[in-house]
């Protein structure tokens, strides 16, 4: 059997979306989701604020095993529509992001800024393993 890394930028945004996935959950079930349990927010509202992070951390875990998936095939224009889209959905998360911390408390802004980095940084490995030519060796650069 031989299996191959054929895009390590791609393995690279692989093992970081798991580990995204992995500190979001970590962050919410200890961090953010327990401040919810105050009686002045309705359960109905707990209940959707709480599945809609989890949503994030599940696509995140997702996006990782794709990734990975991805970074050992041979044949790469079958598999950047996938990248593309994955990099798309993450810059659009960014700018709702911050679109609505703006929106909402302008001075926050500054709370987003490592998550912030964090997104810049994924979309940049996946966007240079799309670059990456089919008869390039893993570990060249695209030229």
């Amino acid at each position: 059997m031989n299996i191959k890394v054929r895009n390590f930028y791609y393995l690279i945004a692989g093992v970081l979306a798991i580990l995204f996935a992995a500190t979001h959950a970590w962050n919410g079930q200890y961090a953010v989701l327990p401040t919810l349990d105050i009686r002045a927010i309705s359960m109905d509202t707990q209940t959707v604020f709480t599945y809609v992070w989890h949503i994030i951390t599940a696509e995140n875990l997702v996006f990782g095993i794709a990734f990975i998936f991805m970074s050992f095939q041979s044949e790469r224009s079958k598999i950047r529509f996938a990248a593309w889209m994955i990099a798309a959905i993450l810059i659009v998360r960014l700018m709702v992001i911050l679109g609505v911390t703006a929106l909402l408390d302008v001075s926050a802004l500054t709370d987003t800024f490592i998550d912030s980095i964090a997104i810049v940084i994924y979309v940049a490995f996946i966007l240079l393993g799309t670059r990456m030519k089919k008869n390039q060796s893993s570990g060249q650069q695209a030229q």
